[in-house]
């Protein structure tokens, strides 16, 4: 049950990668260079309340945590922070064959 719940998490987060990848293609052509939009932007266009009471609560509990680690990964391009997560999440509900040949 746990492994389903980790590939249907990878799932999900797959298809945000690509969502978010096929954005910024788009975004892309447009201008006729390459455009990576980070996932704190993409997260404040899509839902600024919650990304605001995200941050709040992240720095009342854990300032270090929300200085280091979630300033990192909201400046990342949000396909690569959801294609790893995917990747990941993957990894963990994969089921591992020992059998010796």
């Amino acid at each position: 049950m746990i492994r389903f719940a980790f590939r249907l998490l990878a799932t999900i987060s797959l298809a945000l990668a690509v969502i978010l990848a096929v954005l910024d293609a788009t975004r892309s052509v447009a201008v006729s260079r390459l455009v990576l939009t980070p996932l704190g932007e993409s997260w404040k266009t899509f839902s600024p309340s919650t990304l605001d009471s995200a941050r709040k609560a992240m720095e009342s509990h854990w300032p270090l945590l929300w200085d280091i680690v979630a300033q990192w990964l909201l400046s990342a391009p949000g396909s690569i922070v959801f294609a790893v997560l995917a990747f990941l999440l993957y990894a963990a509900g994969h089921r591992r064959d020992f059998a010796v040949r």
